[in-house]
């Protein structure tokens, strides 16, 4: 059954209570949206270390009341030693994900939060820093239940994770991870964050966390320098946009793969396929996908490389030819050219005066590079397992570059005057998208429904299997059949694998009423929560 959905006049969307909690009670606390979505951000990185933490980058979408986009990019540039060189020296032909040489690039999160409070600032936010992160300080030290989704998330690469510098604070006191439910406690991470309420995040960079952080760095063997961490700034940026037949959608330009979700919407809608769940329909958004990240894999990479301006491709006539190139009856070949891009979360807040912010937020791999930082406890992502060590890659390995984005938190205003923050965390983002906005917008589904109703998913299995449209097993068995007559290799997941379909949630302003409608995903552990 699909959650029920919260109506108030004023919500978040997490994938945890305890964040979401903590947004709500910003909320009531007289915070505007980016102030609850800084402190959502705090918590999470605490209750979710699998999935994010303060070692991690992030993407925010703001829409004001009025209906300015604002979009800002918290991705770290690669170290000043982080070369191909370096790498193949060390005997890797990939990128790695575990270990000191996987955290090769700067965290952005701490200054996308600096970035994005001076923006609520200066659209009247008034909460001081250590209100914003004292749920998270608190869970910090006196601990939080294991969540349910990091107990039964599966780690291929297991060992690497285990031998990684400090990962032993994520494990029990036998070396084993812990199950569902056990209390985990961080007590120097809530030192680390009750300096920085105090200090200021920018301290993160630039002042006494920033000293310890790169001394660790350095002591490990990372090739990110102190300087590194004193020169990132978080970035305001221009948001893509594309307009549908009752909507613009907007998302986040490169290095985040934003144009990609876009692409599809793009495509799909110029089809004139029935609306309705049906084959058609599926067909197409499915084709849309292969056609976007074939664009995708060619065009996103660090916004001063891009080599041809995304917005071009989401002009009209660019949309159309894309369309006609899509075969209405039969499955195109796809062959993915990027690996795993890791797991991330999204969440969502409308506050009572219509400011909205979708937001993501992400360590790559679970638990990143499975370093935690001795000083600070800290635990530093993965972010560049988008590079490659190929020099005529899209996105080879460079100091002071950004690596390929996974994360894209998206946003659409509707002509009729509502507006929705809408995202999925997990994998696959564009195409989880994609098939919960169409089926609320397009389809008429409820927000719950759209969120909850079983999905599909084009990925490669684990190592060399090929790539398959995986569905859940809830999924319609006629459309099934009938993809799978259309070309398409269909392979039907069990609820176990539900994780694979994404953490999806949605939150909706109603422009009649005012009232704010949420959800959140039922595969996840997240709620929504209103005043």
């Amino acid at each position: 059954m699909p959650e029920t959905p919260v109506f108030s006049t004023a919500a978040v969307a997490a994938p945890h209570p305890s964040a979401a909690e903590t947004g709500q009670m910003i909320l009531a606390a007289g915070g505007n949206a980016i102030e609850a979505m800084v402190a959502m951000a705090a918590t999470a990185a605490v209750v979710l270390p699998h999935m994010n933490g303060l070692g991690g980058d992030g993407f925010w979408l703001v829409r004001e009341p009025g209906g300015r986009v604002h979009a800002l990019d918290a991705s770290g540039r690669a170290g000043m030693l982080a070369t191909i060189r370096r790498y193949r020296n060390k005997g890797f032909d990939t990128i790695p994900l575990r270990g000191p040489e996987a955290a090769l690039t700067v965290a952005g999160v701490a200054g996308g939060w600096l970035l994005g409070l001076e923006l609520a600032k200066a659209l009247g936010g008034q909460l001081p820093l250590d209100l914003l992160l004292g749920d998270a300080i608190r869970l910090a030290r006196e601990g939080s239940p294991v969540a349910g989704v990091e107990a039964r998330a599966a780690i291929a690469d297991d060992d690497a994770l285990r031998t990684a510098p400090g990962f032993s604070v994520f494990l029990t006191d036998e070396g084993k991870r812990p199950s569902a439910g056990d209390r985990r406690r961080l007590p120097m991470l809530a030192d680390t964050l009750g300096h920085l309420a105090h200090a200021g995040l920018g301290d993160f960079y630039r002042g006494d966390v920033g000293r310890e952080i790169a001394t660790d760095l350095e002591r490990i063997g990372s090739p990110v320098l102190r300087r590194d961490l004193e020169i990132f700034r978080a970035r305001v940026v221009e948001p893509l946009s594309v307009g549908l037949p009752l909507s613009t959608i907007y998302n986040l330009p490169p290095p985040s793969q934003g144009l990609a979700s876009l692409l599809i919407l793009g495509i799909a809608g110029r089809l004139n396929v029935r609306r309705e769940e049906s084959p058609e329909r599926h067909h197409g958004l499915i084709e849309a996908s292969k056609r976007a990240f074939a664009i995708r894999d060619r065009v996103v990479t660090d916004p001063r490389k891009v080599i041809e301006d995304p917005r071009s491709l989401l002009e009209p006539d660019a949309l159309v030819r894309e369309a006609a190139r899509i075969e209405g009856r039969h499955a195109a070949p796809f062959v993915p050219s990027l690996p795993p891009q890791g797991v991330s979360l999204w969440m969502g807040c409308i506050d009572k005066g219509g400011l909205a912010v979708s937001y993501a937020q992400s360590i790559g791999p679970a638990f990143g590079s499975g370093c935690v930082l001795p000083s600070t406890s800290i635990h530093w992502h993965a972010r560049g397992m988008g590079f490659s060590l190929d020099p005529a890659s899209p996105n080879p390995l460079e100091p002071g570059r950004k690596p390929f984005h996974s994360l894209n938190p998206a946003l659409a205003s509707f002509d009729d005057g509502r507006v929705l923050v809408y995202g999925s965390g997990g994998a696959e983002e564009p195409q989880v998208l994609a098939q919960i906005f169409t089926r609320y917008a397009d389809s008429g589904m409820g927000l719950a429904d759209a969120v909850e109703a079983p999905r599909w998913v084009l990925a490669r299995g684990e190592g060399a299997e090929p790539v398959t449209l995986k569905v859940e097993e809830r999924f319609d068995p006629s459309l099934a059949r009938e993809l799978s007559r259309r070309g398409h290799v269909v392979e039907e997941l069990d609820q176990s694998m539900a994780d694979a379909f994404g953490h999806a949630g949605m939150v909706v302003k109603h422009p009649r009423n005012g009232r704010v409608e949420a959800t959140h995903d039922p595969r996840a552990d997240g709620v929504a929560l209103g005043l």
